[in-house]
C-alpha cells in the first residue's frame, strides 16, 4: 500500500472525527433532537426550517463517524432523532412530512418519494447501529406504505406530492436502491435485499443511455429519456454514485454490476472532471458537451467513493491516482479558516458562491471518509493476493 494513501486516510479520518462531527453534534442541534439544516461561514445554525431527509443524513454521518473512531455520544444522537423524526415527522397514513421547524412541529406536511428513501436509509443505519429490531419493522411498515400508493405500472415508484409528475427522475430512485441496500445489509431481511434488486434492474434497462454508458436524468412516464437535450443530460456525481452502488451490489454475485460500474465511471472520468480545477463538474451532455461547468461539493465525493470501492477490486493505480485526486478536490471546499464548514459551489473560474454551509453535505462527506477508512485493508488484501 502506497504510504501517501494512507497518509490521506488519516487526514480524512480526522477531519471527520476531530473537527466535523464535534461541531455538528453540539452547536448544530437543537433541544428538540434536530441537527442543523445550514450554519452561517461564522458558524452559527440557521433554524428557518429542518427537511426530513437532512436529519436522516445526518443520522448517517454520526453514525460513519463513531465507526471511524469518534468517541462521542453518537449512538445517543442517533436514537434521539430517529425517534424524534418518527413520533414527528411520520404522518397518520405512514408516509413522512417534508420539512419540520426547530421544535420538531410540522412545517411542511408534503410526501415526497427521495424524503421516503432517506427516512429507510436512516432507518437502516439506525437499526444496525443501535442493533434494534424495532427500526427494520418501521422501514418495512413505510415500504408497505410506498409501495400501496406509489408503485408506477411502468417501473419504480411515482414521486409523490412535491415535483412535477410528468417527469421522472433517476435521482430518488438512487437512493432507494442505496436505502435498500443498507437495509439488506443491516437487518438480512430479504424483502429489501429484493427491493435493491429491482430498483438495480430498473437501472440497467431503463436509465442508462446505450451509447455513451452514461446515467441520464430526466424521463417520460414510461422512462423514455425525455425529449430534447434534457432528455441527454448526465450529471458525473450520479455516473460515480451509481457506480459505486453497483460496486457494492457486484460483491453479492449479481451478474452483470461490474459492467455497469465501468461503463458509468469512464464516462464520468472522460465527459465529467475539469482538468484545470481538478474537480467533478455538474452536468454534461451524453456526447460530452458541458451543459453546467461549475462544481457542486457533493460530486466529489462521489468521484473518491467509487475510486475506493474499485480500488478494492481493480488493485490499478489509475484507481488509486483518483482516490488521491478526488480528495484533493474535494479538499478545496473546506473553509481555511473554519475547517468544519464548507462551501457547496464552485463557479467555473475556480471561485465560490458565498452562502450558508448545507448540513447536507455531511453525509456525502462522511460517507466518503468512511469508505477511505477501508483503504488500508483493501492494500494489505491486495498485496495479500499478489
Amino acid at each position: 500500500m502506497k504510504q501517501p494513501i494512507l497518509e490521506l486516510e488519516h487526514e480524512a479520518r480526522a477531519w471527520l472525527i476531530d473537527v466535523a462531527a464535534p461541531v455538528w453534534s453540539s452547536r448544530g442541534r437543537t433541544a428538540s433532537g434536530l441537527f442543523a439544516e445550514r450554519m452561517t461561514l461564522d458558524g452559527i445554525p440557521n433554524d428557518e426550517y429542518f427537511r426530513t431527509f437532512v436529519q436522516a443524513r445526518h443520522i448517517y454521518s454520526m453514525v460513519a463517524a463513531g465507526r471511524a473512531g469518534w468517541t462521542g455520544p453518537w449512538r445517543e444522537l442517533v436514537g434521539e432523532t430517529m425517534r424524534v423524526v418518527i413520533a414527528k415527522a411520520r404522518r397518520p397514513d405512514g408516509f413522512y412530512v417534508h420539512r419540520l421547524d426547530r421544535d420538531a412541529a410540522v412545517l411542511d406536511g408534503r410526501a415526497d418519494l427521495y424524503d421516503q428513501a432517506f427516512v429507510l436509509f436512516a432507518l437502516g443505519t439506525t437499526g444496525g447501529a443501535l442493533a434494534e429490531e424495532s427500526f427494520f419493522d418501521e422501514a418495512e411498515a413505510l415500504l408497505d406504505t410506498i409501495e400501496a400508493n406509489w408503485t408506477h405500472p411502468e417501473g419504480g415508484f411515482s414521486e409523490g406530492e412535491i415535483v412535477d409528475p410528468s417527469v421522472r427522475r433517476q435521482n430518488p430512485h438512487m437512493h432507494l436502491f442505496e436505502a435498500f441496500s443498507a437495509l439488506h445489509e443491516a437487518s438480512g431481511r430479504k424483502r429489501f435485499g429484493e427491493a435493491a434488486l429491482a430498483v438495480a434492474d430498473l437501472c440497467r434497462t431503463r436509465l442508462v443511455d446505450p451509447v455513451s454508458g452514461a446515467l441520464l436524468e430526466y424521463f417520460g412516464e414510461d422512462w423514455t429519456p425525455a425529449p430534447g437535450d434534457e432528455g441527454r443530460i448526465a450529471e458525473p456525481g450520479h455516473c460515480f454514485e451509481w457506480a459505486w452502488l453497483f460496486e457494492r451490489l457486484a460483491r453479492s454475485g449479481a451478474p452483470g454490476a461490474v459492467a455497469v460500474s465501468d461503463a458509468m465511471t469512464a464516462f464520468g472520468r472522460r465527459h465529467g472532471i475539469d482538468a484545470q480545477r481538478g474537480v467533478a463538474i455538474n452536468e454534461v451532455l451524453t456526447d460530452g458537451n458541458v451543459v453546467n461547468g461549475k462544481a457542486r461539493l457533493w460530486p466529489q465525493t462521489e468521484r473518491l467513493k467509487v475510486a475506493v470501492v474499485r480500488y478494492h477490486r481493480t488493485g490499478a493505480d489509475e484507481d488509486l491516482q483518483e482516490v488521491a485526486d478526488a480528495w484533493t478536490g474535494l479538499s478545496k471546499y473546506f473553509l481555511p479558516e473554519a475547517q468544519h464548514l464548507w462551501r457547496d459551489k464552485m463557479n467555473e473560474d475556480g471561485s465560490f458562491i458565498e452562502e450558508l454551509a448545507p448540513g447536507s453535505s455531511l453525509y456525502h462527506i462522511s460517507c466518503a471518509i468512511w469508505e477511505m477508512c477501508s483503504l488500508r485493508t483493501a492494500g494489505e488484501a491486495l498485496e495479500t493476493a499478489s
